[in-house]
């Protein structure tokens, strides 16, 4: 039997070292040099489009979560999120990568071990949704152009990885399921 990162790599394409090189570079302390030119850009960005702005939603998880992932055109994506609360979603994801990335440990003060299986375990984490949510996440690397290539690389590594990990945990918690 496979462990759940051993799938996690299998089905991602990506190799667990690939997927935690974010852990090899501060990419908080390196990307916070030109983190004010992004919050200037986002926030204009936002209030062209009428977004509510806040400090807690200032980085491009933000605009993939409000604009992209909420927003999806298809409906079955859209229906995932049907009972979550997302400002709670764009502050748990915004804290967790924060964290993830090096910076203060806003997530697990807040909510604790961040247990990612277990916290996504009511959603239908499927390989279709992890693209789909990957889809946005690169979208939203893409638009953000205070971001190097190096750093947004590690990110999608890491966001593939970890995506490709909760349908591996999602998998298990079927298996779980169905076994009298």
């Amino acid at each position: 039997m496979h462990s759940l990162r051993q799938k996690a790599s299998e089905w991602s394409g990506i190799d667990t070292a690939d997927a935690f090189a974010i852990d090899d570079t501060n990419l908080f302390f390196k990307l916070s040099s030109t983190f004010h030119q992004f919050l200037h850009q986002v926030s204009s960005v936002l209030s062209q489009m009428g977004l509510f702005w806040n400090s807690i939603s200032c980085s491009f998880l933000l605009i993939a979560l409000e604009i992209r992932v909420y927003n999806d055109e298809e409906e079955w994506f859209r229906s995932i999120f049907a009972n979550s609360k997302k400002e709670e979603a764009i502050q748990n994801l915004y804290e967790f990568f924060v964290e993830r990335m090096g910076g203060p440990t806003l997530y697990s003060e807040r909510k604790g071990d961040p247990a990612l299986i277990g916290r996504h375990r009511p959603f239908p984490v499927k390989h279709q949704a992890a693209e789909r949510w990957l889809h946005h996440m690169e979208k939203a690397l893409e638009s953000t152009p205070y971001i190097d290539a190096d750093s947004k690389l590690k990110i999608m590594k890491f966001f593939r990885h970890t995506a490709f990990f909760l349908v591996a945990g999602d998998e298990l918690k079927n298996q779980n399921q169905r076994v009298p």
